[in-house]
Parts: C-alpha cells; sequence; structure tokens
C-alpha cells in the first residue's frame, strides 16, 4: 500500500478549508464536531492553536497530509511517531525561524551555522513530545477535469484531509535549540559579521518562534 509522504509543517492557516465544504469528520456529520485546536488551527494557523489555555505552556505542530484514500491516509496518522516523525516538523518550523530573523539570504548572514544547525534540528532527539491527537475530515472540492459541465462549473470530488496534533513542553524545547546552537556554532568558523548576527539570533529566537 503506498503512503502518503508528510507535509511540512502547516503554521499558516488553512485558506483552502471552509468549513461549509466539510461534509464529514472523525467524529460525526458535517463541521460540527471539529475540535477546538482544528477549528482554531483551520482558521488562525498555529499561533492561533498556541492560544489556547490548555496549551499555554507547550509548543503546537500539525502535521497534515490529503488525498483521496482513506485506508494509506489512516495508516499514515497511525504511523505517526514523535521518535520518528516529529523531528522534521521541529526542523522545518526552526528553519524557518532563522530564516524570518535573517536581515538578507541567512547562508550569508549567517555563514555555515545556518545549515549546520538545520541538519541537526532534522536528526535530533525532542524528549517529551507528545502525540496528542489524530483527526480527520472529508471535504468536497471543486476539480477541472474532461467531465466539466457545460456552464463552466466545475465537478465536485470529495477528499480527506488527515491531521496530526503533537505538542512538546517550552523548556525542554527550547534546551534542546539551544544546545543545538552551541553545538554549531562549535564546528563553523562564522566572519565577525556573521558571530554578531548569531549572537542577536540567540538571544532573540523564542520571540515569536
Amino acid at each position: 500500500m503506498p503512503f502518503p509522504l508528510p507535509t511540512k509543517v502547516d503554521d499558516e492557516p488553512i485558506q483552502t478549508i471552509r468549513l461549509s465544504d466539510i461534509i464529514e469528520t472523525r467524529d460525526g456529520p458535517g463541521a460540527v464536531y471539529l475540535p477546538m485546536w482544528l477549528s482554531s488551527f483551520i482558521n488562525g494557523g498555529i499561533a492561533e492553536v498556541e492560544k489556547l489555555d490548555y496549551y499555554q505552556n507547550r509548543y503546537l505542530f500539525i502535521g497534515k497530509n490529503k488525498g483521496v484514500n482513506f485506508m494509506a491516509l489512516s495508516k499514515w496518522a497511525e504511523s505517526f511517531t514523535v521518535v520518528q516523525d516529529f523531528p522534521r516538523l521541529a526542523a522545518l518550523r526552526i528553519e524557518k525561524r532563522l530564516i524570518s530573523s535573517a536581515t538578507m539570504y541567512p547562508d550569508d548572514e549567517y555563514g555555515e551555522f545556518f545549515e549546520t544547525l538545520v541538519k541537526k534540528s532534522f536528526g535530533a532527539e525532542y524528549p517529551n513530545a507528545v502525540k496528542e491527537e489524530t483527526f480527520w475530515i472529508k471535504k468536497t472540492v471543486n476539480q477541472e477535469n474532461d467531465n466539466e459541465s457545460p456552464d463552466g462549473i466545475a465537478s465536485p470530488a470529495m477528499i480527506y484531509d488527515f491531521f496530526v496534533f503533537v505538542s512538546i513542553d517550552k523548556t525542554t524545547m527550547q534546551s534542546v535549540i539551544r544546545e543545538m546552537m552551541t553545538d554549531s556554532l562549535a564546528v563553523v568558523t562564522p566572519t565577525r559579521a556573521q558571530n554578531a548576527a548569531i549572537s542577536r539570533l540567540r538571544q532573540i529566537f523564542f520571540e515569536g518562534f
């Protein structure tokens, strides 16, 4: 059975999902039974989910896959583990933070430190990460094909979106990232300007992370 590949961490609002398009979920028909974390994610991305009081001391991540093969997607969600699969979600978020903090191309601003840290983050261990929940929705989408009606309206199709919701203690993750930064800096030789940029990065990294 072919498995869909896990996607990158989705930290932006899911603009392609409208509640009116959801015809079924794991817990029942329509969009009535969406868990709070998923409805927040659909409306405002990870930033909105992390506003929930219950998760205020944790970083939150959501992996997403979609397709028409329910069994393959179910197997992907079931097989998702924090040991093997979470590091990719964490690494992509770390990489995004590095890029957003740079005032120029990150390879120029941080030198070899940038690539070294990103590689380390993909292979790092993140203790105490928790697979909180998996959830799926079934929705209608418009799909252009050869059977499109003469009036130009695309025929509807059905597709599943599967979500894996993961959390990790903020203090734990910050400790892991700080250690990776220290280890990365020890094996590279940045220029004076790059070293200044790295020092600033280490001070502000978790602001808006």
